[in-house]
């Protein structure tokens, strides 16, 4: 066995440095046969992440190439596509990276028991996190359910240093066949919004690295004040690629320390950041129904509007009449992105202004966030909602117009994207409209509309159904 191929089972660990599975599998000194499955996980992707998937699979089958690898692509079934594999190659081992949400969680564990039964080594390794879920509790054994009693309990540990890139792996006598990446289609449902929003990705591990030096040189000093800066690019911008493991979170945190240790203030609220993804992983391991359900049970009796309302359509468009929800929900269309506190105004907006439920909103983020990550984005929805952990107290209405005066006093973020009300419009106004669906119909011809609730109207409302639930 101790020359059989090892198959690198690639998922969302697209990267050459601090990578424990290849750098495991590149020191066993076997035949290491990187994979990428279009498998049953990644068909659940929504429109945007999954164009950006394929873009992270493209960028990196070059990279392997440079070091004299190569990427084997197939699509179907994770266990199926690996059995073939193992049966055409030989391998006696698969190596990958662990996830932690349950849908990853289902489709790891049966791969690993039926491999296993097959006598073909399966190892599972580190690399997605800083910390292993079942390695951050309470001094009772518990996992932790309040964001800031983690993070004093984790900001003192220490990591191990991050590994270096892998430079050569041991290629196999023959390569198995590799399907074509185009045939995939994974950007089909883009449609034209692939060309705008393909404008706005930061693709690949070099790029992510340089994205996270230039934050670290030029920005992270001021982070804590300039992230809720809507107008400015005041942050690292890497959810991007640590969702597709672009980079690694470990990374991160060492460069984050670093920077704090040379005096730069901003460096812990960035710290805190990345804890902040730790913590939803937690609560996605360990009580996985906040995927898809109410983490406080409580709340299923709440009266949520759960019909595709023509407000729901309105919050959608980025027509609500809302200046800053819609320049938010805008900024999503163009970039692929939106901007974190956009992200809880928008929420907020949805839960309590229109009574919605929040899995309505968390499912259109599903579609259309090119830094889509299923736990971070629950237990966002969650948070704003009032229905998950550590969440915003029910009381707690984000007021647009408020948050507007705080964050974009220049009015500055509004007109980068509301070309119906701004004459002297940035680009990315007339590229909202180049990015929808067509089926929408809107032009920048179109006036801008009324609000579709007032938002003390819609305050009341929703305080009103939270004291009587």
């Amino acid at each position: 066995m101790s020359n059989t191929p090892v198959i690198l089972w690639l998922r969302r660990d697209l990267r050459l440095s601090d990578h424990v599975a290849m750098t495991d599998a590149a020191q066993s000194g076997r035949p290491v046969i990187p994979v990428f499955i279009y498998d049953e996980v990644f068909e659940t992707y929504g429109a945007c992440p999954k164009w950006r998937q394929g873009l992270a699979v493209a960028r990196f089958a070059q990279t392997l190439e440079g070091i004299g690898s190569k990427l084997i692509l197939r699509r179907g079934d994770a266990l199926e596509v690996l059995q073939a594999l193992i049966a055409e190659t030989g391998a006696g081992a698969v190596y990958w990276s662990r996830a932690y949400d349950p849908v990853a969680i289902k489709r790891d564990t049966a791969v690993k028991a039926a491999l296993k039964e097959a006598r073909v080594e399966a190892k599972s390794f580190t690399g997605h996190l800083l910390f292993e879920p079942w390695t951050v509790e309470t001094k009772t054994g518990a996992f932790y359910k309040v964001f800031t009693p983690m993070w004093k309990m984790v900001r003192g540990r220490e990591l191990a240093a991050s590994l270096p890139p892998v430079t050569r792996l041991p290629a196999p006598t023959a390569w198995p066949a590799s399907d074509a990446l185009e045939d995939w289609r994974m950007g089909a449902a883009m449609n034209r919004g692939a060309d705008v929003v393909g404008k706005y990705v930061v693709v690949g591990e070099q790029a992510a690295l340089e994205r996270l030096h230039s934050f670290i040189d030029d920005k992270i000093d001021d982070y804590r004040a300039a992230r809720d800066e809507m107008a400015m690019e005041g942050t690292s911008g890497l959810s991007e690629n640590l969702t597709y493991g672009e980079i690694s979170p470990r990374v991160c945190w060492h460069a984050g320390w670093a920077a704090l240790n040379s005096g730069k203030a901003g460096a812990e609220t960035f710290l805190k950041e990345l804890v902040w993804r730790e913590f939803a992983y937690q609560l996605a391991f360990h009580t996985p129904h906040i995927i898809d359900s109410n983490w406080k049970p409580e709340w299923d009796a709440f009266p949520w509007i759960e019909d595709e309302t023509a407000e729901v359509l309105a919050w959608k468009q980025g027509r609500t009449g809302v200046q800053l929800v819609d320049a938010a929900m805008r900024e999503m269309y163009v970039t692929g992105y939106m901007h974190n506190r956009g992200r809880m105004i928008v929420a907020s907006y949805l839960t309590k202004h229109l009574m919605t439920h929040w899995k309505i909103g968390q499912a259109w983020f599903d579609d259309c966030l090119i830094d889509w990550d299923p736990a971070s984005n629950a237990m966002g929805w969650q948070w704003t909602a009032g229905s998950g952990p550590d969440a915003s107290p029910y009381f707690r209405v984000f007021n647009p117009d408020t948050q507007a005066e705080k964050f974009d006093k220049a009015r500055a973020y509004r007109a980068r994207y509301l070309g119906e009300l701004f004459q002297n419009h940035e680009a990315r106004a007339d590229d909202y409209f180049a990015a929808i669906p067509r089926r929408w119909g809107l032009s920048l011809d179109d006036s801008y509309p009324a609000p579709v609730v007032g938002l003390s109207e819609g305050r009341e409302r929703a305080l009103a159904a939270y004291k009587d639930r």
